[in-house]
């Protein structure tokens, strides 16, 4: 009588040759499948951790006792924490007209200066973008305001705007008209240092629309030549849409320094209180905090005044950012 001998499902699990297969791995396999999960998980992690711990502190650490101290009183003889005062700070900093003026000016440099700023890089962008002999010597010549240290071009331009014996003036008077008082008057002092801010930066935003303009695939220019379109109808159509990122990104960095301007009108004021002017025709906000915190030892309504003009400088940012969605789907 013949039978079936062929071992059933099952039934190699008890015998010698069957059981490696399902004999659990040693300890070193699964601490290496462990670490290997480990790594994929944690590695990316760690690789950025620099930066946000650097980020913490040298920003987040300043930024958080710096609202600490905008709620304290502040010593100044012994230049120690005093009582805790709640908004008393604030109060003190929003009711001050010389806060106010500083904030007016702010944006009335900042708008002088980043307004036609952006106009001018976006122009010379689009002219280097061209065929050109030295291509790189032209490029790299607009790059070179940016790297002159703004005391030297303080020293330029404060012999280009002196009063009494400054270039622009000479040259008014040899044709017949009343020289400009730079340092006296508010319009012509937030011209004079709008006009620093945009000779150093121009160059360096040209650049970032420059390699933007160099993104843009040819073929689309080549496709709006042969469709008879000329260089401006060109640069409208294709060149503007195709940088909005770019654009986009340069008017938020523009804004957030235009709002921190501080080194342009220290350089520019010529006085020995150096407050940006006898009457702080040209302080901004940034000098204000500097002068009420640094010069004067008040350090909690200089950190209260700190803390409001980075909650206006949010509000901007979020106002951007709400405009650029906004027009992002309205064009999609």
């Amino acid at each position: 009588m013949l039978t079936d001998d062929r071992p059933g499902p099952g039934a190699g699990t008890e015998s010698g040759s069957t059981t490696t297969a399902t004999e659990p791995p040693d300890g070193r396999l699964i601490r290496r499948r462990r670490l290997s999960r480990w790594d994929l998980k944690f590695s990316p992690y760690l690789y950025i951790s620099p930066f946000f711990l650097l980020f913490a502190l040298v920003g987040l650490f300043p930024l958080l006792y710096t609202g600490y101290l905008s709620v304290h009183d502040w010593d100044k003889i012994y230049r120690q924490r005093g009582d805790f005062t709640g908004l008393e700070n604030f109060e003190f900093v929003l009711t001050d007209p010389i806060f106010r003026k500083a904030l007016v000016n702010t944006f009335s440099i900042f708008l002088m200066s980043s307004v036609p700023q952006i106009v001018v890089a976006v122009s010379i962008a689009a002219l280097l973008d061209n065929r050109l002999r030295a291509s790189t010597f032209w490029r790299m010549s607009v790059l070179l305001p940016f790297v002159v240290a703004p005391a030297a071009a303080a020293l330029i331009f404060g012999s280009l705007f002196a009063d009494q014996s400054g270039l622009i003036n000479a040259t008014l008077r040899e044709i017949g008209l009343e020289p400009i008082r730079w340092h006296v008057d508010r319009l012509w002092s937030h011209f004079a240092i709008s006009s620093m801010v945009n000779w150093r930066w121009t160059g360096y935003n040209t650049l970032i629309f420059l390699a933007a303009m160099q993104a843009v695939p040819r073929d689309l220019y080549e496709s709006a030549a042969l469709d008879g379109a000329g260089r401006v109808r060109q640069f409208r159509s294709i060149t503007l849409p195709m940088i909005r990122p770019t654009m986009i990104f340069v008017i938020v960095t523009s804004t957030i320094g235009g709002l921190q301007i501080f080194t342009e009108p220290r350089l520019f004021d010529d006085s020995m209180s150096r407050e940006g002017g006898a009457d702080h025709q040209y302080m901004t906000a940034a000098l204000y905090i500097y002068d009420r915190g640094i010069v004067d030892g008040f350090y909690g309504r200089a950190s209260a005044a700190a803390w409001i003009l980075f909650l206006i400088i949010v509000g901007i940012a979020l106002l951007n950012f709400a405009l650029t969605r906004y027009l992002t789907r309205r064009n999609a």
